[in-house]
């Protein structure tokens, strides 16, 4: 009997251990404190962190400081005084700045224009199937790209040497041309500087265009031998039209090159920097390292910022009505 009244004592208490662990809620998972997507996205911005890290101390500070110094006089070591305007208006009365702003289009047109043509031509040449050897003529074309632009100045500054005995002076003497005071003379300067441009970058807009012009069916160009299109026909039809993006492309870039020129005026001309080769850049590198004056160095190169602007909106908008057809009313 008390064998029975304690086997019923125990199962009572299981029935009740089971019904007070039915009533319990279940347990929830715990939570995340990130999701997997949130963990992908932290991993990825980790990755590309140090570049953007190294962009901001080296990149966008200095434009914001130079923003902010445009506005003091600061000669790099003592304090630095707030003079708003001023700095402006010294650069804006300066007759060397507007000349080196003069040089720096001038120079630009002739070393950028002719070459943007010129790689046109180059590289349709090397696109048309009667030239044999292309990849070594595309070597030889680009190699002057990843020459270093020093080692270009310098071998340039022998060729365009003011003696009688330098090459380019030999070679007119041949005509009966009086020799040249390359980097004394006002347009020879010009010429000598913009022969540097356009030896240097022809090859790389010409690779570029090579590469568009590959793009462009073959179809259009035999259909307008059928027609009896000319070569010149050809390119001002088809091939421009086609290379509408490229062009923009090249034109936005060289106008931004042109505008920095600095180490072909600088080893052409010497450290002293004459006026007939005085580019904005050396004009602004003149005040800031040579002056000591910062602040209109600042302010050079912001009145810079805004004249690439302007001059690459031009350039953008003339390249950009390439190919662009006439609407015609009817009557």
């Amino acid at each position: 009997m008390a064998e029975l009244q304690r086997d019923t004592r125990n199962s009572n208490d299981k029935r009740d251990s089971i019904q007070m662990n039915s009533n319990q809620e279940p347990k929830k998972p715990k939570k995340r404190s990130f999701s997997q997507r949130q963990r992908n996205m932290a991993s990825g911005y980790m990755f590309i962190s140090p570049f953007y890290l190294l962009f901001a101390v080296f990149g966008v500070f200095p434009i914001l400081f130079s923003f902010y110094l445009a506005f003091f006089r600061w000669d790099g070591l003592g304090d630095m005084e707030f003079v708003g305007f001023n700095n402006f208006n010294i650069i804006f009365n300066d007759p060397l700045f507007w000349k080196s702003l003069y040089n720096t289009i001038m120079i630009g047109l002739m070393g950028t224009a002719p070459q943007l043509l010129a790689a046109i031509l180059l590289a349709f040449a090397l696109n048309s199937v009667l030239i044999r050897f292309k990849s070594v003529f595309r070597l030889a074309i680009f190699l002057p790209y990843v020459t270093s632009i020093v080692a270009v100045a310098i071998v340039f500054s022998v060729i365009f040497s003011n003696q009688d005995s330098g090459l380019v002076n030999a070679v007119l003497g041949v005509f009966g041309i009086d020799p040249i005071t390359w980097t004394r003379s006002e347009w020879g300067t010009k010429v000598a500087i913009a022969t540097m441009i356009f030896w240097r970058w022809v090859g790389y807009n010409t690779i570029i265009y090579l590469a568009g012009m590959q793009s462009i069916p073959n179809d259009l160009y035999e259909a307008a031998k059928i027609d009896g299109a000319t070569l010149r026909q050809q390119i001002w039809h088809i091939t421009i039209p086609m290379l509408k993006p490229f062009i923009i492309f090249t034109v936005f870039t060289a106008t931004i090159g042109a505008l920095q020129i600095f180490a072909e005026p600088h080893i052409f001309q010497g450290r002293a920097g004459r006026p007939e080769g005085m580019s904005v850049v050396l004009y602004l590198y003149r005040d800031a390292f040579g002056s000591n004056f910062f602040g209109t160095a600042s302010a050079t190169a912001i009145v810079l910022f805004f004249i690439i602007i302007i001059f690459s909106s031009l350039n953008l908008y003339f390249a950009n009505r390439i190919g662009r057809s006439k609407k015609v009313g009817v009557k």
